[in-house]
């Protein structure tokens, strides 16, 4: 999905914000969190709350775009060859999604790594794959593994390798409530898996200072 889907335009202080949205769902998720407001105890006709049924409304629409893009379109809209077949790390990727399981947060850090094998991608391609993936209800595992068969299958590369470091608000808010605890999850294909010196270089690199 485009970004230019949500469209509504609002003038704010001679600033033009323009979101797209469909109006269908936001009026239908509205609905329902409504009727969760008064289940909760609070009164949905207040001052404060008036609005919050449709701006979490947009806000879900928002969050889980992910679902309206396809992420092998993505890398291939930026593929070309090249003679080139040593590593390629974007690393530091910032990520945000929505635990599937409360619907809570999760965000921190993608590493991402691969071996061209005749093509590479253009560079700002690999984070837009990890928001499109990570635009859903998600559990970081699958994200994971979803972010690593994305570019292996699309690119064909010799090999590919992809970290994600999180925290949870599920776990910070709720539950054991451990605010300072981070979740890591690894996937590997081809030469990250089968060459060691490989794979610790990928660590290397993302764990090293280098800008």
């Amino acid at each position: 999905m485009e970004h230019d889907k949500y469209d509504h335009d609002e003038e704010v202080l001679g600033y033009q914000k323009i979101d797209r949205y469909d109006d269908d769902k936001i009026n239908s998720v509205a609905t329902h969190y409504k009727d969760i407001l008064a289940q909760l105890g609070e009164d949905p006709a207040r001052e404060g709350l008036v609005k919050t049924p449709e701006r979490v409304a947009k806000a879900l629409q928002y969050l889980t775009h992910g679902y309206d893009i396809q992420p092998d379109e993505i890398l291939r809209s930026a593929m070309f060859k090249e003679d080139y077949s040593q590593m390629v790390v974007v690393k530091d990727i910032e990520v945000f999604s929505m635990c599937e399981h409360h619907m809570l947060p999760f965000f921190g850090k993608a590493h991402i790594a691969y071996i061209p094998n005749g093509h590479i991608v253009g560079l700002s391609k690999i984070p837009r794959v990890v928001d499109a993936f990570a635009r859903r209800l998600q559990v970081q595992e699958r994200l994971t593994n979803e972010i690593r068969d994305c570019i292996q299958e699309t690119l064909q590369p010799s090999g590919v390798a992809v970290v994600i470091e999180c925290k949870h608000l599920c776990m910070a808010m709720r539950g054991v409530q451990k605010q300072n605890s981070v979740t890591t999850t690894s996937a590997f294909t081809g030469e990250f898996i089968s060459n060691d010196k490989t794979r610790a270089e990928f660590l290397r690199l993302i764990t090293a200072n280098l800008h």
